[in-house]
């Protein structure tokens, strides 16, 4: 079989196994479940680190697509900070183990965890970039955007362990309370001309 097609063959295995047993899921377990040996396993990603390195790439992918197409949809400006929320909690909560193991590495420790990095770069960057876009911040603009993209992705990963971790309410209960936090000054901040209000 052509190597890529096998390769997502074995991720689907390792989602499979990480979903049944958590971020500890054993190499062992994940070459049982896709009918292989595990040396064949470690032939395609190298090691368990490789192989969270492929896990991560495909769930931060399918993610932050969603968040991107968040940030575009056509909302009033309070009722698109909720979705954007919701989506990002929606995606976290969608495959909670594969999320841990992600964010946590597993047996690995939080080095492995280091892979979700690029991915949360990525989300600060483009609520940077929708934050310029659509809100006007005057001349501090470029920093309060900056500012506000990086810290706005540190306080729902944060916040989105926790939850994940505790669910101490529903999701929508959740998405109002990080929105209530974000309301401050975005709300009192004029949109640019042609970004809904």
């Amino acid at each position: 079989m052509p190597d890529e097609p096998r390769r997502e063959q074995l991720l689907n295995a390792a989602d499979r196994v990480v979903q049944r047993d958590g971020p500890g899921a054993s190499m062992n377990a994940i070459a049982a479940e896709a009918g292989i040996t595990k040396p064949i396993l470690y032939r395609h990603f190298g090691d368990r680190n490789g192989l969270i390195g492929a896990l991560t790439e495909r769930h931060t992918s399918g993610l932050l697509a969603a968040v991107r197409a968040a940030l575009n949809e056509p909302l009033e400006r309070r009722d698109r900070v909720e979705h954007v929320l919701d989506v990002y909690l929606a995606g976290i909560e969608s495959r909670p183990q594969v999320y841990r193991l992600i964010t946590q590495g597993g047996d690995q420790g939080r080095a492995a965890g280091q892979a979700l990095a690029p991915a949360l770069q990525q989300i600060a960057d483009e609520i940077t970039k929708a934050v310029q876009a659509q809100v006007d911040l005057g001349p501090d603009g470029p920093l309060l955007s900056e500012t506000w993209g990086r810290a706005i992705t540190g306080m729902v990963l944060a916040a989105g362990d926790w939850w994940l971790d505790q669910r101490p309410c529903p999701r929508a209960r959740m998405v109002q309370a990080l929105a209530d936090l974000l309301w401050g000054r975005l709300a009192a901040a004029a949109a640019l001309p042609g970004a809904l209000g």
